[in-house]
């Protein structure tokens, strides 16, 4: 009987059902006023149910706050659960990090690569380029966290 239990509490954790019910995660962003690429990237989180408040004030400040070494700059930061998010980190790869809850300063996708989540519209002409996402250890040291292909 328990185990059926907790069979069941698994399956409703991968339901789309649970997806609803993480909607609302809060996450905040730092960006400048002026970005196009940076209000797609909000656009993508909140079409994932994210909750996200935007700070126009730039995000040098909050990089370095956050703990983002500056070597994995990128156009925007988000602080969301207690981690930084540096640049264009698709939404499934921060629930993933929700999920897994690693000891970690947060993820980084440095740059801007084409076909990531709000450098991805028409202007584009559908190119993808191959990037990954870097999970960003508290020494300040990264590793693959998730690998996106091109096309």
């Amino acid at each position: 009987m328990r185990r059926r239990r907790l069979l069941g509490l698994a399956a409703l954790a991968l339901s789309p059902l649970a997806v609803r019910a993480q909607a609302g995660i809060r996450v905040e962003v730092w960006k400048d006023p002026n970005c196009g690429c940076c209000e797609d990237w909000v656009r993508h989180l909140t079409g994932r149910g994210f909750q996200v408040r935007i700070h126009d004030s730039g995000n040098s400040a909050a990089r370095g706050r956050l703990g983002i070494p500056a070597a994995l700059a990128s156009c925007h930061t988000a602080l969301v659960g207690g981690y930084a998010i540096e640049g264009h980190v698709p939404a499934a790869a921060i629930h993933r990090l929700l999920r897994e809850r690693p000891a970690a300063i947060g993820l980084a996708v440095p740059g801007m690569p084409v076909g990531s989540p709000g450098m991805d519209g028409p202007l584009y002409g559908g190119r993808k380029d191959a990037y990954a996402v870097l999970l960003v250890g508290r020494d300040g040291g990264t590793r693959v966290f998730q690998s996106y292909p091109g096309s």
